[in-house]
């Protein structure tokens, strides 16, 4: 799949939703789309599939400290492709004409210089803001929220951070720009809170997480579109190994863990002026 969006177009005139659905394997995500468990997301996914790409970070701080640096998951055949966004560097050799580079400390501070309101929904430990580390990606953002009904161990989890990130931006002026980042936790472990009788995470346990993100989430892209044009950008920060070659969770390098489901697509485009 070639990046067809714009970015220096879509800049000031498009809300800006990315949402990383934590731990998420590429395997699982596909074998939804398989059974069909994840309509609302094949509806709206590029030819109705993931892209397969490689993780920056084998777990969520330091893959969500790169893609807050404009380096997103890394397409599997392209390793050099051009990125939609990024900070001013030197030796920015993955930007073309149509990457926006912000000059800014990272994507986050780059859309408020251009106007946005930028909102952080938090999901797994690193967002909790209880602890040193689990301020830093929050502080990136002028507003953020967490509380533990939007924690890994909450079965309503993905409801509940939509909740609050629509009670965000419904106060917002039309004319007010968003970006808005949700760091989904249904997916990550335990997973098997979201599959009845089991007692252990499983491929089969996230997949059941993952439809049941899948349903919520279509509240969300719901909204947004009707709020004005959004580009989406949905990803994985990593995977999670259930045993295979021995290995147990992620913060490993192992395939498992590094190929993660991506994908980007509009909302809404009938609105833009």
């Amino acid at each position: 799949m070639l990046i067809l969006i714009n970015a220096k177009e879509i800049m000031g005139i498009y809300d800006i939703l990315f949402v990383t659905v934590d731990s998420l394997r590429y395997d699982v995500a596909c074998n939804c789309l398989k059974k069909g468990t994840t309509p609302n997301l094949e509806r709206l996914l590029p030819e109705n599939q993931w892209e397969k790409r490689h993780t920056p970070g084998n777990y969520t701080l330091p893959a969500h400290l790169s893609f807050f640096s404009g380096f997103f998951p890394t397409p599997e055949n392209r390793p050099k492709a051009s990125r939609l966004f990024a900070v001013k560097f030197p030796q920015n050799d993955t930007v073309n004409s149509k990457t926006f580079v912000f000059d800014a400390p990272n994507i986050v501070k780059g859309f408020e210089k251009q106007g946005y309101h930028t909102i952080c929904v938090g999901g797994v430990g690193f967002f909790n803001k209880s602890n040193y580390l689990g301020n830093i990606l929050p502080s990136f953002f002028l507003e953020s929220h967490w509380k533990p009904p939007l924690g890994t161990t909450s079965r309503t989890s993905t409801e509940k951070q939509i909740d609050v990130a629509i009670k965000s931006l419904t106060p917002l002026e039309p004319s007010k720009r968003a970006f808005l980042f949700m760091n989904v936790s249904a997916t990550h472990r335990p997973s098997h809170i979201f599959l009845e009788g089991a007692r252990r995470d499983s491929i089969e346990t996230q997949e059941a997480a993952l439809e049941y993100v899948d349903f919520h989430l279509q509240r969300l892209f719901e909204f947004m579109g009707k709020r004005a044009p959004t580009l989406v950008i949905i990803c994985s920060d990593h995977g999670e190994a259930f045993g295979e070659d021995g290995y147990f969770g992620h913060r490993l390098s192992h395939p498992v863990v590094w190929d993660v489901p991506y994908a980007e697509f509009l909302l809404g485009r009938d609105k833009k002026e």
